[in-house]
């Protein structure tokens, strides 16, 4: 309960804030799609930064970049996300800590310098231009936890770092003590304070739209508050990661000043009934606290990301985890919130813990005819949602099922601007057919003749006639239908 004092310590501060502050519009994602990357992890573009590149190693350079990157735009255009999310592309340590490489951008040295390994500021700043030119928005990872274990400043600036006396002389082990063993910044010193919130500033000169917050729970409150002020004034948007937050804690620290978090606790439940097979009363739970949320249209919404094992993951046979993988994205697409896809699991690449789970991304020339299958229904299931304003920015409504079906069948509505769609999540091992009253539904829609699911290439239907919702769904599949 500790994040709950600290929680309340910064809402009373913004309370306590400027009118001009508060007076700001919030900054919004709703509406968008996000697509993760690594960059060492993508595509290759200029061989010539590939120093200490060993892709037989996975815990090694791979020699992805921002040129690879830049040059593989279209391809996340063609995927129809509209926002791309870079992990950190800071100068790291140069040297290899435990047998790893810092690839993944988290063990930075300098945070206003782009790594050799990924290219040059100037590449940065052509990819940034590259995909604002696409209409798609630049969210960067911010590091404000820590240096890299090797980083020049920790030797340099002894005082910036709690210290491991520090650490145990505190009541609060989560925020003054080392994460990972990562040297252990003290915002609340006045010259980390003042690098950070100008590091904010470097990035968001490049271009940047927005930031997601690494590891949050690990960071000073009164840091965090100066921080979020300073992004809501620059009009930026902030996706904060507390790891397996659940609709509580996402709702605190909307209240707190982050527009956004990543939503575990419905990732997890996704991963038992979707992946997994079970009840779908693990999402219904969750979904049922949406009326928490202070702004339940920006909270982040995954299958899986760079941190945990690949959704596909979650099935011994490689047949089953895409299809329930094709089932999970187009169930993602149904939900109200700002849906994230963690590179290749458009395809439904397979890997269980890091490293296994950041395996180098393949392209069309590399996909087998089941992968291709999985992301063109990914497509398809971005292209629907993103074509329907209710879909993309809707209230969401749970609708009541029997409790003999209430296992296998979700039903919620997505609406707005007398637009209606209802999104139908089935469980069931083998293509059902339910008739279900309108009134026991608490709906009253008009007669509707066969209509097919929003998502091209799926085979549902629905139709509306004599006070009766008729569904028609295949097996373990989620589907979007307009019926108002």
């Amino acid at each position: 309960m500790r994040h709950l004092a600290l929680l309340g310590a910064l809402l009373t501060s913004l309370a306590g804030g400027s009118g001009a502050q508060t007076a700001l519009p919030l900054s919004s994602f709703e509406g968008q799609v996000i697509y993760q990357v690594m960059p060492d992890r993508f595509f290759d573009g200029n061989a010539a930064n590939n120093a200490g590149v060993n892709r037989a190693d996975p815990r090694a350079w791979h020699g992805g970049d921002l040129v690879g990157l830049t040059q593989k735009l279209p391809y996340i255009q063609k995927l129809g996300a509209t926002a791309v999310w870079l992990t950190p592309v800071y100068a790291q340590q140069t040297v290899n800590s435990f047998g790893t490489a810092p690839y993944h951008g988290y063990w930075p040295a300098d945070f206003r310098s782009v790594d050799p390994h990924f290219g040059t500021l100037a590449d940065f700043r052509a990819f940034v231009d590259g995909a604002q030119k696409a209409g798609m928005r630049v969210v960067l990872d911010q590091v404000i936890n820590h240096y890299g274990y090797e980083a020049a400043a920790v030797k340099l600036r002894p005082a910036w770092f709690n210290t491991q006396a520090q650490c145990d002389a505190s009541r609060d082990k989560d925020v003054d003590c080392a994460l990972a063993g990562l040297p252990d910044l003290r915002q609340s010193d006045p010259q980390v304070r003042e690098l950070l919130l100008d590091n904010a500033d470097f990035w968001r000169e490049q271009g940047v739209n927005a930031f997601r917050y690494d590891a949050i729970k690990h960071v000073e409150g009164p840091f965090l508050r100066d921080l979020l002020d300073s992004d809501r004034q620059a009009g930026t948007w902030t996706l904060g990661e507390w790891f397996d937050a659940d609709t509580g804690t996402v709702a605190d620290w909307q209240k707190a000043g982050f527009d956004s978090l990543f939503l575990f606790s419905l990732q997890d439940a996704m991963k038992r009934s979707v992946m997994g097979g079970q009840s779908l009363g693990a999402v219904r739970a969750v979904l049922e606290r949406q009326n928490e949320l202070p702004r339940p249209g920006e909270v982040a919404l995954f299958l899986d990301n760079h941190d945990v094992p690949r959704f596909a993951q979650g099935s011994l046979f490689e047949d089953e985890g895409r299809a329930r993988t094709r089932y999970g994205l187009r169930a993602l697409m149904t939900l109200r919130g700002v849906p994230v896809v963690w590179q290749g699991t458009e395809i439904a690449m397979r890997g269980g813990p890091d490293p296994e789970n950041r395996r180098d991304m393949r392209f069309e020339d590399q996909w087998t005819p089941e992968e291709r299958e999985v992301f063109e229904a990914t497509r398809a299931a971005i292209a629907a949602r993103r074509a329907s304003p209710a879909l993309s920015r809707g209230a969401q409504t749970l609708l009541p099922t029997p409790d003999r079906l209430s296992g296998d069948l979700l039903l919620f509505t997505r609406q707005l601007n007398g637009q209606t769609v209802l999104a139908a999540w089935h469980g069931g091992r083998e293509r059902r057919t339910y008739s279900l009253k309108l009134a026991s539904l608490g709906v009253n829609w008009k007669a509707l003749a066969a209509t097919p699911s929003l998502f091209a290439g799926q085979d549902a239907r629905v139709s509306v006639s004599g006070g009766y919702l008729h569904l028609s769904l295949p097996a373990r599949d989620a589907a979007a239908f307009r019926v108002e």
